[in-house]
């Protein structure tokens, strides 16, 4: 910035209030681009903003990854038997298993008699035993059995008995066994929703990430103006360039950052996504993400003056708590709000601006909307975006050298432009 520095000095007086104006004649078309690049190149040379975005990244990976790696990894043992009987049991068992993970796999080690099958499972040449009893069948290991491997073998030795019973009765399974299923069904389903699981945890991913960009970035644009102004920089600045161009600048600069930052960790999550079980579920994600990015944008913008108003408020880093307190509590009170509503409720707040950049992405992931629902939200946080732009302007440019103290948003309101 000493490029534009050098282009005027700060006349007197001008920290009692007033801007100072642009010298006739000059060009004031491109400022803001370059305060919005500035912004940019500070960033991406502040380790600490570089870091906590590798670590993000790195942490949601390795998040991935772990879980596909423990979740889908199968079930695989090696089972010894006695003999052809345990042998036909496993086998059964193993059909059961690959019905539900085709990655899974049972095998039977025939072992003679009990004690042999005993010493193997304390050898460790097989991963467990299983002996025939008198009352059915009996796993031995050195240590707790397998929840998952319990579960599975007690369903087949119970299908496998009632099945002979039902033979040795005069009748057959299934007629022993008529009227016992139970089965659950969702009221909420329908044939054309998205993953509900999926669509749960994107949705609230995608509003745990507007909710920590708006506090984390708006903050630093907040914390940038205070220190300007506490610097006395600003009064160099305002000096040298339009104050409005100024504010834009530093909004599109931040707003660049959190975008490319958003983009960065979601493309993360899909690469990730496609080395897991989940991976079947990405294609029906495409239109929440789509409608899910400029929702962010605009809402993004919207606060994003706001925070610049409260920085230029306060006068001292020590003001910029009660000054942005109303800003982060509104945040707060979104982001919880948004993920509890549900009913008819949740579907008006999908077009309430700011609400609507959490809900309206999750309902299109549950496929719950119309193709209108989405576009009109759209155009509200538009319209809304106009008018908190055209707010934070106005507190920005009548707050902004004022370093007397920290003003309150009414107080500011009244001051002249």
């Amino acid at each position: 910035m000493s490029t534009l520095s050098t282009e005027r000095t700060v006349g007197a007086g001008t920290s009692g209030g007033g801007v100072s104006t642009p010298s006739p004649g000059r060009s004031t078309g491109a400022t803001w681009a370059i305060v919005a690049a500035r912004e940019i190149q500070v960033r991406l040379r502040d380790r600490n903003f570089l870091m906590s975005t590798g670590f993000t990244l790195v942490f949601l990976l390795l998040a991935i990854l772990l879980q596909g790696f423990l979740g889908g990894g199968g079930m695989s043992y090696k089972l010894g038997v006695e003999g052809a009987e345990g042998t036909r049991v496993v086998a059964m068992a193993d059909q059961a298993v690959k019905a539900g993970d085709p990655g899974a796999e049972l095998t039977a080690v025939e072992l003679g008699d009990a004690a042999a099958v005993e010493d193997a499972a304390r050898t460790g040449e097989v991963d467990y035993g299983l002996i025939q009893t008198d009352d059915g069948w009996e796993v031995v290991d050195e240590g707790p059995t397998f929840s998952d491997l319990q579960l599975v073998l007690g369903d087949v030795v119970r299908q496998d008995a009632l099945a002979r019973n039902a033979e040795a009765a005069g009748t057959d399974l299934p007629s022993l066994m008529s009227g016992s299923v139970l089965t659950t069904r969702d009221l909420t389903a329908t044939e054309d929703s998205s993953d509900g699981f999926m669509a749960f945890i994107l949705g609230f991913v995608f509003a745990l990430l507007f909710y920590m960009a708006s506090l984390l970035f708006g903050m630093q644009i907040a914390q940038s103006v205070v220190e300007e102004k506490q610097s006395r920089l600003v009064e160099i600045l305002a000096a040298a360039i339009p104050v409005r161009s100024l504010l834009i600048g530093k909004v599109l600069g931040n707003t660049v950052l959190a975008l490319g930052q958003l983009v960065l960790i979601v493309s993360a999550g899909l690469v990730g996504l496609t080395f897991t079980d989940y991976d079947v579920a990405l294609p029906g994600l495409a239109a929440g993400i789509a409608w899910y990015i400029p929702f962010f944008v605009l809402g993004f913008l919207a606060l994003s003056c706001i925070w610049a108003a409260a920085g230029s408020l306060a006068s001292r880093n020590e003001d910029l708590q009660s000054t942005t307190m109303p800003l982060t509590m509104l945040l707060v009170v979104v982001f919880i709000v948004g993920i509890s509503l549900q009913g008819v409720w949740r579907e008006i707040a999908s077009f309430v601006p700011i609400m609507s950049t959490i809900l309206m992405p999750m309902r299109v992931l549950e496929g719950e909307t119309l193709w209108w629902e989405p576009a009109l939200a759209l155009v509200l946080v538009l319209a809304f975006c106009f008018l908190t732009i055209a707010l934070g302007a106005r507190l920005y440019q009548r707050s902004l050298l004022h370093t007397s103290g920290s003003l309150s948003w009414r107080r500011a309101l009244t001051l002249k432009g």
